[in-house]
């Protein structure tokens, strides 16, 4: 198979991240790349990213590229349906592909409608596929889950848990979950919408939508986890009775029935991180990933190993569940 030639739109520490595991693989190759900030533009990629100067200019809109210079667009921009629709129109006119980390997109259809059915028409008429998906939302709390099911003689509950020590991701993760802030703070990020796991109720949708459930409604409790110690880490302090991070828990509802539970919890220095499956059915199933997955590897991960999957989908607006396996491959 001949090596993939990828443009990566967004270089932010995800978008640095992608490019050097890319750098690490066989079979795919980043050819272009793309960032609105003014400071990057006309700079090398190579030194961008913390290497040697691979003569890769940055630019600053995906018009500026030649389509002939790259058969996928990685797109780590931004995580809200609104300002990722006019990126993607932007990528699908020039006939290319898409495989996005934007957490709304991973399952849009009941949250975002409107904005969803405009980018799968615009990608069906550019006869491409556009795909949202990263480590959660799109494996961990739903494909994941999903999968297990396939030896399921009868499901009736299924209960996801994703329990991380923040400690180790990126900064922009631990300041989304509210490290360090004062529980006052906390509250007032938590009532404007700005400090949340993004992705939990599209997770619901999704894994509900391969059930044949019909969520009559889903709820979204958030609240921090507050230190009761002084917690020290080479970014962070945290003083006692602030928040360490946050705990959020999703809940779909069925004809009054929670039916699928949602539990992120995510703070720094957690000290049992794991991601869980129990499914309650024929068979009963309990799969546990003691010490859990790492969020930013993974996420990395999955998008750049999606990239086969994307050149051979149906084109419009694809979910995880929607395409066929992802995996890794190593030319």
């Amino acid at each position: 198979m001949h090596t993939i030639r990828i443009a990566q739109m967004g270089l932010g520490p995800l978008g640095i991240k992608i490019v050097n595991l890319i750098n690490e693989r066989k079979g795919v190759k980043v050819t272009r790349a793309v960032d609105c900030d003014p400071r990057l533009t006309g700079q090398d990629l190579g030194v961008v990213c913390g290497g040697k100067p691979n003569g890769i200019k940055i630019v600053s809109s995906i018009k500026e590229l030649n389509r002939k210079d790259f058969d996928v667009v990685i797109l780590s921009t931004v995580s809200d349906m609104l300002r990722i629709a006019p990126q993607i129109e932007d990528i699908v006119a020039l006939g290319v592909p898409i495989i996005s980390t934007c957490e709304e997109l991973s399952c849009p259809w009941r949250i975002s409608p409107r904005i969803a059915g405009r980018i799968d028409c615009a990608a069906k008429a550019a006869n491409v596929a556009v795909l949202g998906t990263g480590v959660n939302p799109g494996f961990l709390m739903d494909l994941l889950p999903v999968a297990l099911t396939a030896v399921s003689q009868r499901v009736d509950r299924i209960k996801v848990s994703r329990i991380q020590n923040a400690e180790f991701r990126r900064i922009p993760f631990q300041q989304k979950i509210g490290a360090g802030l004062s529980l006052e703070e906390f509250e007032k990020k938590r009532l404007a919408g700005t400090l949340r796991h993004v992705g939990l109720t599209e997770s619901m949708y999704m894994v509900a939508a391969r059930m044949g459930w019909k969520l009559d409604s889903t709820v979204d409790e958030l609240s921090p986890i507050v230190a009761e110690q002084e917690i020290k880490t080479p970014d962070i302090t945290i003083k006692p009775g602030f928040a360490a991070g946050v705990q959020q828990i999703g809940r779909g509802i069925v004809a009054g029935e929670e039916k699928i539970t949602m539990v992120f919890r995510a703070a720094i220095g957690e000290p049992d991180p794991c991601d869980r499956v129990e499914i309650t059915g024929i068979p009963n199933i309990d799969s546990k990933i003691e010490g859990g997955v790492n969020g930013d590897i993974a996420t990395c991960a999955i998008v750049i190993n999606a990239v086969r999957q994307i050149l051979n989908c149906p084109p419009g607006l694809q979910t995880m569940t929607d395409i066929p396996p992802v995996s890794y491959f190593s030319e």
